[in-house]
């Protein structure tokens, strides 16, 4: 409430001083217009090139991600895609990003509240094993089973003995899946603990953003040793050869979303796909589970120069 009243006060300063609310132009519109001509009701807009890359880019792996979800269909292939990372992190975003042009029929975001007291005297997966993809079908966890190995222990919502079982669990569950027949991919979006801060002021300023405000944000902060050491503790016991962790290194949020696009379409195989140098990741973006550990082992004293 009083992040209400303070960014309904700083909307009335504006509004007293004259100064204009920023305006964004909707993400595609520079690549769309690329090629409109001058004309008496044009007016030129001029934005940075970067960004008239980055909608170029994206629009072409977008493009690959609806050839692979047709070749899907065709096939019976099942994706499951696990999105995991501190708030912040823009995980949403990239979400976002890959389903926008995906038939939702073919394509699922699981977001789970909260289990409710029925689901809370069930076996922990049983409320996750509904949700899982059947042939043709795209399914992306925004946020998964690992809020055990995370959210759950540095909230205090479970027990340190349940935290165990699922560690020691969960690598046989994801085993399972693969046998089956279900392509996995584990991510991990990691800020930087100042990135972050940048991210929830932000969301208090853009009226646009307001709904992702969370009471649990300065916690987050509050707790960031608590969550790189648990972190520490997943990625050591969950990241296995045949369901390895992906990190990916999301400061700069649009270049997170397209490595991590690239990253789904170079692992799948369908057809007409765009030759293998075309969907090269970033390898400062996109980082393995083992780097990460070994990152992480030789700072874990020193949490400031972690990733996050």
């Amino acid at each position: 409430m009083a992040r209400k009243k303070e960014n309904n006060k700083n909307n009335k300063e504006s509004k007293e001083n004259g100064k204009p609310a920023e305006i964004r132009l909707l993400e595609g519109t520079a690549a769309k217009n690329l090629k409109t001509e001058k004309g008496d009701d044009t007016t030129a807009i001029y934005i940075k090139n970067s960004s008239l890359q980055y909608e170029l880019e994206l629009k072409k792996l977008q493009i690959e991600l609806m050839k692979l979800q047709e070749s899907m269909k065709a096939s019976g292939q099942r994706i499951l895609a696990i999105f995991e990372g501190r708030d912040a992190a823009g995980k949403g975003g990239t979400i976002k990003r890959i389903t926008a042009h995906l038939n939702p029929r073919n394509t699922r975001i699981v977001a789970l509240m909260k289990p409710n007291e029925t689901e809370m005297t069930q076996w922990y997966f049983q409320r996750y094993v509904a949700h899982l993809p059947s042939a043709g079908e795209i399914v992306i966890f925004d946020r998964s089973w690992y809020n055990r190995a995370m959210v759950e222990p540095v909230m205090g919502f479970c027990t340190d003995g349940q935290n165990k079982r699922f560690l020691k669990d969960v690598p046989l569950f994801e085993e399972m899946l693969v046998k089956d027949g279900i392509k996995l991919f584990k991510f991990y979006f990691s800020v930087s603990k100042e990135v972050q801060k940048q991210r929830f002021d932000a969301r208090e300023k853009d009226p646009l953003k307001q709904y992702k405000l969370s009471p649990v944000d300065n916690l987050a902060q509050k707790y960031w040793d608590q969550y790189s050491v648990r972190k520490f503790q997943m990625l050591s016991e969950t990241n296995r050869t045949i369901s390895p962790w992906t990190i990916i290194r999301s400061n700069d949020k649009k270049a997170a979303r397209l490595n991590c696009m690239k990253f789904i379409l170079g692992q799948m195989t369908y057809e007409n796909k765009r030759p293998d140098e075309e969907l090269v990741v970033d390898p400062k973006i996109i980082v393995s589970g083992i780097d990460e550990l070994k990152h992480m082992e030789e700072n874990l004293m020193q949490p400031h120069q972690l990733h996050g």
